[in-house]
């Protein structure tokens, strides 16, 4: 496809808006009812003209409700009106809060707090009771919540209060009911006051200025509270025109994705902007059905993670013959794949080889949410496949002495919301921003990462070890929930270690119970065994511990993208860690 006329910068609404008469009755989402699975029969059309309306009309009806720089945040899943809202706020000037959805009620209090949000905007009766509970914890002062707005008309705050306070949990008085306010009541509302005022929105949104913000991401919390990251338009546009630059030209005309990746992720609200301007359409999923979705819906192109990446090809992995191996990796994908992007983590090498044999590049990069996202990319003319890429047109990188790689940039963002001192520990003094990975360049100019500078494991024999690369290998085992390494400054290293409880039951059968645990030793052990002799020898896990007690969420275990808080893990597991080295000293290979 010929993108030059998509490179102007724009704020994401504008774009839509930009191409809308041409585009206007074509199907911009296709949205599964309830049970649908892969009946497309049982999808419904939304069309670029009506997906415009609505945003038009909740833009209209937010000018009521929101000055040009307050914070709306969303706290749902995937639907259509998750980016009619988010679309919605930004036309009038307002900034983007993305809360995922696995937060727990104090996580989500601490987001909409520090971010001073104005609105939330919520789906499902189990994230609304979160809203309800994390309520009463809210500063008062006139800086923050005062409108909560159901996207789905059927959801009944009454009843969800109810439930809320019958089961014991915080929740505010009958009076903030008032507060609460069905998606449908606002686009009525809006589309009104749009009728009464011809211009006024679009007056609205062209006094946006590019240098705004116009969303603001929440880091993870690997360590400490998450960390708004404030981006501006411009951030994120002149990042979207490096990616247009470089990968539109795969995209087809009038391309079909399915589109599972959570909007409230950057990666997925990413996608959906991309479907915007360049006129596609998209299925919407979800983690689980999506797998089952490509064969049918037969998608150009599918943005997604190293798991769904390798679930897609196991059926093409279990054929010998290199014929009968492509036809079963293009019948598992449909067969029209165009454009290929994996990201969230490393995919395996043996992985995107088995595609590339049949003539799929997947494409992999590497950047941060600092970064709008994207520092490096992959391309389909430039690739190495033991690399994250080389620097985006508008990107500078550089390694420091000790490896980390430092980023400059118009996409890179000016500092985190009210954290003067984490902004400047993110900044070296000449203005490179520290991304806290750990990368070396390869002779031809490719980026690869070796691990994050913090999580680096120094033993006492003064190796210093990524614990990230040793925990990969068990990535994609489906036995294994989660892998922690152990060992900063002892003489060897070992694992904390989760099982995959549903995985193992099934694969030990009808074992008895007076054997099961030796048999889980046994095959933790096992697998151990075959990734110990892929790693040098300082690298080995000599010793492991199975804990029943799974990682979660809510005791800070596991952060709200799901990813390992290590420090925690080790604070609440330390015990158990430290007792491995209190039997006798493994035998060395």
């Amino acid at each position: 496809m010929d993108v030059t006329r998509f490179l102007d910068l724009a704020i994401a609404p504008k774009v839509l808006f930009d191409t809308l008469e041409e585009r206007k009755d074509r199907v911009r989402f296709w949205v599964p009812r309830p049970g649908a699975g892969t009946d497309l029969s049982a999808y419904t059309a939304v069309t670029y003209g009506a997906f415009a309306a609505d945003v038009r009309a909740l833009g209209s009806a937010l000018t009521a409700e929101l000055e040009p720089g307050d914070r709306a945040a969303i706290f749902a899943p995937n639907r259509v009106e998750w980016a009619t809202a988010a679309l919605a706020v930004q036309a009038v000037g307002g900034v983007i809060v993305p809360v995922y959805p696995a937060s727990t009620p104090a996580q989500l209090a601490y987001v909409l707090d520090h971010s001073d949000a104005r609105v939330v905007f919520v789906d499902t009766p189990a994230l609304l009771a979160k809203v309800l509970e994390a309520w009463p914890s809210l500063h008062d002062d006139g800086r923050g919540l005062r409108r909560v707005v159901l996207l789905d008309a059927g959801l009944d705050a009454e009843r969800v209060l109810a439930k809320v306070r019958a089961e014991g949990r915080a929740a505010p008085s009958d009076e903030a009911l008032a507060r609460v306010l069905s998606l449908t009541d606002l686009l009525t509302a809006g589309a009104a006051r749009d009728a009464a005022s011809p211009g006024a929105f679009e007056a609205r949104m062209g006094a946006v200025s590019l240098d705004q913000p116009g969303m603001m991401l929440y880091t993870s919390g690997t360590s400490g509270n998450p960390k708004g990251v404030p981006l501006t338009h411009r951030n994120v546009g002149t990042n979207g025109k490096d990616w247009l630059t470089l990968n539109g030209p795969l995209v087809p005309e009038n391309a079909i994705d399915v589109l599972w990746l959570p909007m409230s992720h950057i990666f997925g609200f990413g996608e959906m902007n991309l479907g915007n301007t360049l006129g596609m359409t998209s299925y919407l999923s979800d983690p689980v059905g999506c797998i089952a979705l490509v064969p049918v819906v037969k998608p150009h192109v599918f943005m997604s993670v190293p798991s769904h990446w390798e679930k897609l090809a196991a059926p093409a992995l279990r054929e010998s013959d290199p014929a009968a191996q492509r036809d079963a990796l293009r019948a598992c994908t449909g067969g029209r794949l165009a454009f290929c992007l994996s990201g969230g983590a490393g995919l395996k090498r043996e992985i995107k080889e088995v595609y590339h044999s049949a003539g799929i590049l997947i494409v992999e990069g590497y950047g941060l949410t600092e970064t709008s996202p994207t520092l490096t990319l992959n391309r389909a003319d430039s690739f190495r496949f033991d690399s994250v890429g080389k620097p985006l047109p508008s990107v500078e990188l550089k390694l420091a002495d000790d490896g980390e790689i430092l980023a400059k940039g118009p996409n890179v963002f000016g500092g985190y919301h009210k954290d003067e001192a984490a902004t400047r520990a993110a900044f070296t003094e000449d203005g490179w921003f520290q991304t806290g990975d750990v990368g070396r360049f390869t002779e031809d100019g490719f980026l690869q990462i070796v691990d994050r500078k913090k999580d680096i494991l120094v033993t006492a024999g003064g190796k210093n070890i990524p614990p990230a690369n040793i925990e990969q290998h068990f990535q994609g085992d489906p036995r294994f929930a989660h892998v922690v390494v152990y060992g900063d400054g002892k003489k060897y290293l070992v694992a904390g270690v989760w099982l995959n409880d549903a995985v193992v039951d099934a694969e030990l059968g009808a074992l008895p119970a007076s054997e099961r645990t030796a048999a889980r030793e046994a095959l933790v052990a096992a697998r151990i065994a075959e990734v110990n002799a892929h790693l040098p020898s300082y690298e080995t896990l000599k010793a492991f511990h199975i804990f029943d007690e799974p990682l979660t969420v809510e005791r800070e275990l596991l952060t709200a993208s799901l990813k390992v808080r290590r420090k925690k893990v080790v604070e609440v597991f330390r015990a158990e860690l430290e007792a491995l080295y209190d039997r006798p000293a493994p035998a060395r290979r």
